[in-house]
């Protein structure tokens, strides 16, 4: 048996005034999703729990069947595994965006999409000027970047209870009440302080405001957390997995899960990634895993950018050259099942990531079809198939279980 999960991140969303009162998944031109939805089951599933924040670490975890409450401890610590960075027992990792703050509004959350060569020169800066033995600043990719912190046999001065907002969630929006509060914020919201005069006038930043570009204007601080202990997929569910993603978040939650990382040349985790690579990597892939998991951040980039036009094409991108293709692929290789689900809703109206159920759609070995016969919200919230806690899901998808 084999299986593959696409996860169209973000994608669920409102009904919108400007597309005549309907969802842009029920909008974009889907009729591989929609095959699935007709050849299989529709439902829906919340991944993420109301004590915990809308994010894409809550809910990714919960869509991949772990149980959030029990085993999420920050974001940060899952990008740090992507990276293959060794967390101590006293070591906290942050998230540190490089951000652009005019007036004390979030401007953008990306610093204007900064390069990676740019954000590795601004983190080089705050490592000389700000880091030392206990802090190291780390380069990812483009704005998401990692800070260290690593107290030795000390404590560090964080706790469960500090609380730092992700910036995406504050999108046009003041950030006055928005700067990190609780044990350690103190700490945090210096370095924050501290970066901007660093990035004043660093080379960087002159050279993207003579060319028209937003500068990064400082470093913003949130996802606190130490190394989660996650019993491996593997040992769960007797399944071997891999992952494909251009999201370092979803990168280290497939190491600390013992799924192969792919990379894909191409894969941006941006609206210009290439899809068509990722359906062939993945097709490529099958013959050698169980479980195929195709990942693609460019729908949730379009709601946090309130783009309508560009999360539909983004859905119709990923129909085409992934849905599509792959489903076709498990087809001619024996018995499989396939699953398509976004982890959680970005509302275009919010520009950022909410609780509440998502749709998803099944078919495959062993599934019943049901009456649906699109794959879109409206067809989910008439399903009888429902996941109030998101992680039960995939013992359905895998095994055909109910958990209790």
């Amino acid at each position: 048996m084999k299986y593959a999960i696409i996860i169209p991140d973000g994608c669920a969303d409102e009904s919108q005034a400007t597309l005549g009162g309907i969802t842009p998944l029920q909008a974009a031109r889907t009729p591989a999703m929609d095959a699935i939805a007709a050849a299989g089951v529709v439902g829906r599933a919340n991944n993420v729990p109301a004590s915990l924040p809308a994010g894409s670490d809550v809910a990714n975890l919960s869509l991949l069947g772990y149980d959030p409450l029990q085993n999420f401890t920050g974001r940060a610590p899952l990008e740090a595994a992507a990276q293959g960075l060794e967390l101590g027992p006293n070591d906290w990792a942050i998230r540190c965006n490089l951000v652009t703050v005019e007036q004390q509004t979030m401007r953008d959350f990306t610093a204007g999409h900064i390069s990676t060569e740019e954000a590795t020169q601004l983190l080089a800066t705050c490592q000389e000027q700000l880091g030392g033995a206990q802090l190291r600043f780390v380069p990812g990719v483009s704005y998401r970047n990692l800070l260290l912190y690593k107290p030795g046999a000390g404590q560090a001065p964080f706790s469960n209870d500090t609380r730092a907002t992700p910036p995406h969630d504050l999108t046009d929006k003041s950030v006055l009440d928005d700067y990190p509060r609780g044990p350690g914020s103190d700490v945090l919201n210096q370095l924050m302080c501290d970066s901007e005069p660093l990035f004043a006038d660093h080379p960087v930043n002159r050279a993207r405001i003579a060319a028209g570009k937003l500068p990064a204007t400082n470093i913003w601080l949130w996802g606190q957390g130490r190394r989660p202990a996650l019993r491996p997929f593997a040992e769960m569910h007797g399944i071997q997995g891999a992952m494909i993603t251009a999201v370092d978040l979803l990168r280290g939650l497939a190491a600390l899960l013992g799924w192969k990382r792919i990379e894909v040349p191409g894969a941006t985790g941006y609206l210009d990634t290439d899809y068509a690579a990722k359906g062939r990597y993945a097709i490529d892939a099958i013959g050698s895993t169980d479980l195929i998991c195709v990942h693609v951040e460019a729908t949730d980039e379009a709601s946090h950018e309130g783009r309508a036009e560009a999360k539909i094409e983004a859905l119709e991108q990923i129909d085409k050259h992934i849905v599509g293709p792959l489903h076709e692929a498990l087809k001619k290789q024996g018995e499989y099942r396939i699953l398509v689900s976004p982890d959680h809703p970005t509302p275009l109206r919010t520009k950022t990531h909410s609780h509440g159920f998502v749709p998803l759609a099944i078919c495959g070995a062993g599934i019943t079809p049901d009456a649906a016969t699109t794959y879109d919200e409206a067809a989910a919230a008439a399903a009888t198939l429902s996941f109030a806690e998101g992680w039960r899901m995939m013992d359905y998808f895998l095994h055909l279980k109910l958990r209790q």
